[in-house]
């Protein structure tokens, strides 16, 4: 990818939480695409392919995918959904599980802390970028930074929450918890917007809730304060998801462009967010923690911390990168299968306690998560 010059970084199309526009580092990419946010009410294929045309342009020869969707058939370029796809799933695995470990083994107590500097880092990096002409960076006004504020808002929440419930649930459970976003999301488009789904989907969301439900009740290592972060997370979640799709077309508006990409969103996002969190820590008195703990002494610490920042934003690049080799319908499912090794290592990794009903309730949560990724293409 390095002989194309990155325009856009387009919605994801699964249902996770590391798409949402957001370029957050906190869940297993799963801003919720197939609504989206990693976010915002999902492209049309001939909106995508429009997408796909000004991210690649010069792009020859190429070959229906997924329909109507189009790749690169050169002998040079054919194994590109493969890398492409390999490295999608590579970061939104390595995101969830380094900042697990951030938070369990290295029993760091300061979520929001982490939040601010791994944003920190996605603003610097994002800068660098935009400076060196890598990326294109809308300029920020203060009419888009007043609309974009409450949005903001539910972003820094939805970060916090995601910390916080990841440090006290296994990664398996979270991912499985994650699917209630959809069904949240899916009643909030119903009221707000009035888009209806087909029985297929509303089915696949009642596997969801059972699943969720089972998991919970059979988790050995159930921990009351983290389901309660967790379902925190997901109504916040859902909250960024549709106001984010309310909020898109005004901000458009105030840009001179008349457009907002997402690499704009991500620096618009994570730059408001710092002030916020710096808030958020003086307020809880977070600071005190960090200051007197051990563990940022510890080089290790730092090195997975600036990772999971990193894996953060890099989410967003391979995700344009293997749609853009794939399609939607691709994306989508490759999305929802991602989550199946994210829990199996973590599962491992972690050494989590665990009974059959449990890992029952896990799998069946992911083929819920599956089969609602297939009906959401229907």
């Amino acid at each position: 990818m390095s002989d194309f010059k990155l325009q856009v970084v387009v919605p994801k199309d699964h249902d996770e939480e590391s798409g949402l526009i957001a370029s957050s580092s906190v869940g297993a990419g799963e801003l919720t695409p197939a609504k989206d946010a990693t976010g915002v009410g999902f492209s049309t294929n001939p909106e995508r392919r429009a997408v796909g045309d000004r991210l690649f342009r010069g792009s020859h020869n190429s070959a229906p995918v997924d329909g109507d969707e189009t790749r690169d058939q050169r002998p040079g370029r054919r194994s590109g959904p493969l890398v492409s796809g390999a490295a999608y799933c590579v970061s939104s695995c390595s995101m969830i599980l380094l900042n697990k470990v951030v938070l369990s083994t290295y029993n760091f107590n300061a979520g929001t802390s982490l939040m601010l500097y791994q944003n920190f880092i996605c603003c610097l990096v994002v800068a660098i970028l935009g400076l060196s002409g890598a990326v294109s960076v809308e300029k920020l006004n203060w009419k888009l930074v007043k609309l974009w504020i409450p949005v903001n808002i539910i972003f820094v929440g939805m970060l916090v929450s995601g910390m916080y419930s990841l440090k006290y649930i296994n990664v398996a459970m979270v991912t499985i918890l994650k699917n209630m976003t959809n069904i949240l999301t899916a009643l909030g488009e119903l009221y707000i917007f009035r888009k209806h789904q087909n029985q297929k989907v509303w089915t696949a969301m009642f596997l969801m809730i059972i699943s969720a439900v089972s998991g919970g009740i059979t988790d050995l290592s159930f921990d009351a304060t983290g389901y309660a972060w967790q379902t925190a997370n997901c109504i916040l979640t859902a909250s960024y998801s549709l106001t984010l799709r309310r909020v898109m077309d005004k901000a458009k508006q105030t840009t001179k462009t008349g457009t907002l990409n997402e690499i704009s969103m991500v620096l618009l996002n994570n730059l408001l967010s710092l002030p916020f969190g710096i808030l958020l820590i003086l307020l809880a008195g977070e600071w005190r923690y960090v200051i007197t703990t051990d563990v940022i002494e510890l080089p290790g610490f730092w090195v997975v911390a600036t990772a999971s920042g990193l894996l953060g934003l890099a989410i967003s690049f391979t995700s344009m990168w293997f749609l853009h080799q794939t399609g939607p319908t691709t994306y989508s499912l490759v999305g929802s299968l991602n989550k199946i090794p994210i829990s199996v290592v973590g599962l491992v990794m972690f050494k989590v306690p665990i009974s059959m009903p449990n890992l029952f309730s896990i799998l069946f949560g992911l083929f819920a998560g599956t089969f609602f990724a297939r009906a959401k293409m229907s």
